[in-house]
């Protein structure tokens, strides 16, 4: 198989036929042996049935089908998606028709040709509200400085990708994001982009709320953090514990000396439980000691942790 095509979908029962009659023929003109698995997030319409319309009337691609049994999210999709995928070559791209399929061979030549590992779209001109466009820049600046890959649109649906890396790297969560950060952290640097063409909603509505604003930049930290401490958290909390305890201890140590110097020198001074020192330099102890312990059993569960991706599928063809 040459190309899989991964579509993880919710609620987009208006626009399936029409995507999978367009890359039909995209990839009947080009010659390529491709298959398209659709990836059902748990719709309440018609999309399941008309994945299995799509699975028995087009004849000329590959057509799979992945159900959930609810809603997991668009990162579940996908990583479902890559676990089922068998071509050279993952695509993956939006249901509601804003990510064209004319752009497959050129994303296709760039993996196999060009010999990169990963290829993100770019949306330069997008057909977006301007709130939404300026928030996406601003993520997008921000996800640029903290991961030193300079793509101007992580959060592009329409990205192609070597087999070798949906393979190795784990979308959870809300993920999806930051997939050139999780390919570049597994190892596969050579990420490019492409300037792809953007169109305008055809049908329905967006999934996607302003929450996922806030959701995004959350993640970045997360990720930045775990790319980073992710298999050493004691390195982490168990310097910054060990640092703020023993700031808190010299405090402590300092104000019982000056205590006792008063005491042999003969004159009077302050109770130490009077001096909000003591009380501060106490805090930062009882807290260095807290991160310490943090760290300690983070490793216990980093070296413990059982999957994250947990999904019910109920229904595969």
């Amino acid at each position: 198989m040459d190309l899989s095509i991964v579509v993880p979908l919710y609620n987009e029962d208006e626009s399936l036929r029409e995507l999978a009659q367009w890359i039909e023929r995209v990839c009947t003109k080009q010659k390529i042996a491709s298959e398209v698995i659709f990836v059902d997030d748990g719709s309440t319409d018609k999309s399941w049935q008309v994945v299995e319309e799509l699975k028995e009337n087009i004849k000329e691609l590959s057509i799979r089908g992945i159900k959930f049994q609810r809603n997991y999210g668009k990162s579940a999709a996908l990583f479902c998606g890559f676990e089922a995928a068998e071509g050279d070559v993952v695509i993956t791209m939006d249901a509601d028709l804003q990510d064209s399929p004319d752009e497959i061979p050129e994303l296709y030549k760039m993996i196999t040709q060009e010999g990169y590992d990963l290829v993100s779209g770019w949306k330069k001109k997008r057909y977006d509200p301007f709130v939404k466009r300026f928030t996406s820049k601003f993520y997008n600046w921000t996800a640029r400085k903290a991961s030193g890959i300079y793509l101007h649109d992580f959060n592009c649906g329409l990205k192609a990708y070597k087999k070798d890396v949906v393979k190795n790297v784990e979308v959870y969560g809300e993920m999806h994001r930051y997939i050139p950060i999780l390919a570049k952290e597994a190892g596969f640097k050579n990420i490019g982009e492409k300037i792809v063409q953007h169109q305008a909603r055809k049908y329905g509505v967006t999934k996607f709320g302003l929450d996922r604003f806030i959701n995004g930049f959350l993640d970045l930290m997360t990720l930045s953090f775990i790319n980073r401490f992710g298999k050493r958290p004691m390195h982490f909390f168990g310097l910054l514990g060990s640092g703020v305890f023993v700031l808190g201890f010299i405090a402590a140590a300092i104000i019982g000396i000056l205590k006792l110097m008063a005491i042999y020198g003969g004159y009077s001074a302050r109770l130490v439980t009077d001096l909000p020192y003591f009380y501060i330099s106490l805090v930062s102890m009882v807290i260095g000691a807290q991160m310490f312990l943090t760290g300690f059993l983070a490793e216990l569960i980093m070296r413990n942790s059982q999957e994250r991706n947990i999904y019910k599928i109920d229904t595969k063809i």
